[in-house]
């Protein structure tokens, strides 16, 4: 049985525009370094920030910390600047699924490459509040190691006291999430097609299903716990 699905939130619960991406395109150029922005949701799209810079730019040859250092330093200006003026809206049918999936007695639980600051602002313009639209937040500054490694989805399972990843669902926008959820053992990793990532590059990761929007995994669930 399922008894918990994580979700991403930039791209897959949380309707933003892209700006995080965008905001990271401008940040990197403004350290110095010309990148697309192709590259940038090729080698960025789900990580914790600071190493999603990092891919970038090694990706462009360039390894200087102080580079890297930059480029981050103006993405959490930028960043923090746009969160707090740019509309931000849930992903279309975000707000009824979790409320469905807790009448299933299924936990949902977000979690995301940004830090926890930035992640809880989120919430804030949302107007969603752990305990009641959602079970828990887990961000990047929560735990040791980040996407794809499983840290985050280990730490939500010790939240709920869950030890069989094989009940739970983690569902993202980018291959580095279905990485995530594959390395934990979950019992389904599934790509969504509203964020970064299109249909032959979430393919890539091999996910268990690709969805086109989030009431589409309610389908899925239940076939899983008949």
């Amino acid at each position: 049985m399922i008894q918990m699905v994580v979700f991403d939130m930039a791209g897959t619960t949380v309707d933003e525009d892209n700006v995080v991406y965008k905001t990271l395109h401008t940040a990197i150029n403004e350290a110095g370094v010309d990148v697309t922005f192709e590259d940038v949701l090729l080698h960025g799209a789900g990580k914790e920030k600071y190493k999603a810079i990092k891919d970038i730019l090694l990706s462009y040859g360039v390894v200087s910390v102080e580079t890297t250092d930059d480029a981050f330093n103006y993405f959490l200006s930028h960043l923090a600047n746009a969160y707090n003026t740019l509309p931000i809206k849930p992903q279309f049918g975000a707000e009824k699924l979790f409320a469905t999936l807790h009448q299933m007695g299924i936990k949902v639980v977000l979690n995301t490459g940004y830090n926890r600051a930035t992640a809880e602002l989120i919430l804030q313009k949302l107007g969603w509040q752990i305990g009641k639209d959602i079970d828990s937040l887990v961000t990047a500054s929560d735990v040791p190691n980040n996407r794809p490694m499983p840290d985050m989805i280990k730490l939500a399972m010790q939240q709920f006291g869950i030890t069989d990843a094989k009940e739970v669902v983690k569902v993202g926008d980018s291959t580095i999430d279905i990485e995530e959820g594959q390395n934990a053992g979950c019992g389904l990793a599934i790509g969504i097609t509203t964020g970064a990532h299109n249909v032959a590059q979430l393919q890539s990761a091999k996910p268990d299903f690709i969805i086109n929007d989030l009431m589409a995994l309610l389908p899925l669930l239940q076939s899983a716990n008949n």
